[in-house]
């Protein structure tokens, strides 16, 4: 009888060590997202910025390309983005239609890109981006026409 008596404290020690390691599992930090690809984006580092970059220039690209080419002449160009050496990365050509709603976008994306290669050091080709010297509608799209087409 006496070692039955020995081993209640060592049971009751037992079961409330279990019973308190058990209760603060579950004192864990809930913020944590369970899945990794779920964590919060960083938005303080390149790579998030480099993607709304692209989100923006994607977006502008497709609403430039969303009308139909039937007359040259109702299309224009302008530059878009900015080296870090200075001048354009690229032109993109839109029609003139759209011209009020899709120019203040394009310096929208032009000055993100300056802050961004401000702020990341972002180093360039510098190699002249030649403007177009015309533009041609080529079965239903704008082709932009740079003096080494000719």
């Amino acid at each position: 009888m006496k070692k039955f008596l020995l081993y209640i404290p060592a049971v009751v020690f037992c079961t409330t060590l279990i019973l308190v390691s058990c209760n603060s599992s579950k004192n864990l930090n809930t913020n944590l997202p369970v899945d990794i690809a779920n964590r919060p984006a960083d938005e303080d580092s390149q790579k998030y910025d480099q993607a709304q970059l692209d989100k923006l220039k994607a977006s502008i690209e497709s609403e430039a390309t969303g009308e139909k080419c039937t007359d040259a002449s109702e299309w224009t160009f302008a530059p878009m983005g900015v080296k870090a050496c200075g001048g354009p990365q690229q032109y993109i050509a839109y029609s003139k239609k759209i011209e009020s709603s899709i120019l203040p976008r394009i310096n929208e994306y032009t000055d993100k890109v300056r802050v961004f290669n401000e702020k990341y050091n972002i180093t360039s080709d510098c190699m002249v981006i030649t403007p177009p010297t015309s533009l041609k509608c080529i079965h239903g799209k704008v082709r932009l026409i740079t003096p080494d087409d000719n």
